[in-house]
């Protein structure tokens, strides 16, 4: 079985790992993907809500993430599958590395927006 085999779902399989809408293998290409191109990837799988089903965010070394659905069962599959850790938010909360990542980018996107002193 290939790494993504787990995320494609099917007849066979009875439903898919991976359930976000929108092609469930493409998220799993996109989270492997995202994985293989970035440095100390850890998920942190944030609870099912009244909106959205269960959640994994991973998180690079630099603080920079993404969030994917992934099911009940998705994350525990994705972390073996991709061999990275896996923590659940509710206990851990999330690591400061991503909220200075998120302050860095607020302030590059202020810095963008403001004229340049030269304009003046």
């Amino acid at each position: 079985m290939g790494l993504l085999d787990r995320f494609r779902g099917g007849a066979a399989r009875g439903g898919s790992a991976l359930r976000a809408g929108s092609g469930s293998g493409s998220d799993a290409r996109y989270l492997a993907e995202w994985v293989r191109t970035h440095t100390g990837v850890e998920g942190y799988v944030e609870p099912k809500t009244t909106v959205t089903d269960v959640t994994v965010v991973l998180i690079a070394a630099d603080g920079e993430w993404t969030r994917r659905i992934v099911g009940e069962r998705g994350a525990q599959r994705l972390a073996r599958d991709l061999r990275i850790p896996v923590y659940d938010v509710r206990k851990t909360g999330y690591p400061q590395r991503m909220r200075d990542y998120d302050a860095r980018k607020r302030i590059e996107r202020q810095r963008a927006l403001e004229p340049d002193s030269g304009d003046l």
